[in-house]
C-alpha cells in the first residue's frame, strides 16, 4: 500500500567525512525539492552529521548533528570512499539507532557497509556497488549479497547499486510514499533516461524521454495518446516517416529498447496508472491500455512488475492524503 506522506515526511541524509557528493547531492535532488506539478505535501529534508564534513572537494555544514537521525521517518547513507576501512563508530551507532527507532534505512551505492557494520543486513539480502560486492560479503558474512541487482527492498532496509542504481532507489521511495504518477513527474523533472533492467521486479515506472530535437520526438506522444488501439511496428514507422528498420536504430539509440518493448512498458505504466488511481476491472484496464483481454494483460504485467494485477492494486493503491 502507498504510504501516506504524513507518516513518512521527514528525510535524514547521513553524512560524514569522505561521503560521495554525487550520491548525497542526488538524493537531496530528489528529496529536496517538490516538483512543480506536483501538489501533495513534500518532504522535509534534514543534513545530519558531525560539525562539518569533507565531502568530496566540498565542506559542508550540517543542519544538525548524527543524534537526529533516530527523529527521521527515512534515514538515507549516501556513498562514501574508503571501503578498506571500518566507517566511522559516530556514524554506524546513529544509523543503527534511527532503524531501531522505526526509521527506514536506505544506502546508495557504498553506504551498504555503514548499514552492514550497524547490523541492519545481517540475514538480509542487499548490494552495493558491483566493484565492491566482493569485498562486502568478505568482511560481511552474515549478509546475503546479491552482485546482479540495482536495488534490494526489505521493507523497512533498503540498498542500491551505485550512482544511476542510487536514483533508482531513491524514486521507489517516492513512488511507495506518492504512488507511481508522483514518482514519474519527479522522474520527467530530472530527465532520468529510461530505467535499466534489473535481477528483480523493478516497481519503478519507465519514463518517456523528454521531448527534444530527437527524430522519434513529435512520435512520443502520439502513441500515448493511442495506448488503447492495437498499434505495430509498422504503424509507429509509418508515423515517423521513416521505414521500420530506420525506427528500431532510432528506439535503440533513444531509449536503449526496441519499439515493440517500449510501447509494451507504456502499456503497463498506463495500467499501473489506472490500478492505483482508478477502480475499474482488470478487463477494462486491459482495453484501456491496448492489451486486449484481461489475461494477456496478467501474463504481461505479471512477468515485467513482478506481481499480478491484482496484488498490485492492493499494495500501491493510492489514498487520501491529509493536505493539512
Amino acid at each position: 500500500m502507498v504510504r501516506t506522506i504524513t507518516d513518512m515526511d521527514t528525510v535524514a541524509l547521513a553524512v560524514t567525512d569522505g561521503m560521495l557528493h554525487f550520491e548525497l547531492s542526488l538524493a537531496y535532488e530528489v528529496f529536496g525539492t517538490a516538483p512543480d506539478a506536483v501538489s501533495v505535501p513534500w518532504y522535509d529534508v534534514e543534513v545530519c552529521g558531525p560539525d562539518a564534513v569533507q565531502v568530496g572537494r566540498f565542506r559542508l555544514e550540517p543542519d544538525h548533528g548524527l543524534d537526529r537521525l533516530r527523529h527521521a521517518d527515512t534515514v538515507i547513507v549516501p556513498g562514501w570512499v574508503d571501503v578498506d576501512v571500518d566507517p566511522p563508530a559516530d556514524l554506524v551507532d546513529a544509523v543503527r539507532a534511527a532503524h531501531e527507532a522505526g526509521a527506514r534505512v536506505a544506502s546508495l551505492c557504498t553506504g551498504a557497509f555503514v548499514l552492514a557494520a550497524a547490523g541492519l543486513l545481517d540475514g538480509r539480502r542487499a548490494t552495493t556497488h558491483w566493484a565492491h560486492t566482493e569485498e562486502l560479503a568478505a568482511r560481511f558474512p552474515e549478509v546475503d549479497v546479491d552482485p546482479d541487482v540495482l536495488y534490494v527492498d526489505n521493507g523497512s532496509v533498503l540498498t542500491s547499486a551505485g550512482k544511476a542504481a542510487a536514483m533508482d532507489l531513491c524514486l521507489h521511495l517516492v513512488r511507495l510514499d506518492h504512488g507511481s504518477s508522483v514518482a514519474n513527474i519527479v522522474a520527467r523533472r530530472l530527465v532520468v533516461p529510461p530505467h535499466r533492467d534489473g535481477g528483480q521486479a523493478q516497481f519503478v515506472t519507465t519514463p518517456v524521454p523528454a521531448p527534444d530535437n530527437h527524430p522519434l520526438a513529435g512520435l512520443f506522444p502520439w502513441v500515448m495518446e493511442r495506448l488503447d488501439q492495437p498499434l505495430t511496428v509498422e504503424d509507429l514507422a509509418r508515423q515517423a516517416r521513416m521505414s521500420s528498420r530506420h525506427l528500431g536504430r532510432h528506439f535503440r539509440a533513444t531509449t536503449g529498447t526496441t519499439p515493440l518493448q517500449w510501447l509494451l512498458t507504456q502499456r503497463i505504466r498506463r495500467a499501473q496508472e489506472l490500478l492505483e488511481t482508478g477502480d475499474d476491472s482488470v478487463d477494462a484496464i486491459a482495453t484501456a491500455t491496448g492489451m486486449g483481454t484481461a489475461t494477456t494483460l496478467r501474463r504481461h504485467f505479471n512477468r515485467t512488475v513482478g506481481v499480478p494485477p491484482d496484488t498490485y492494486r492492493r499494495t500501491f493503491r493510492s489514498r487520501p492524503r491529509n493536505l493539512s
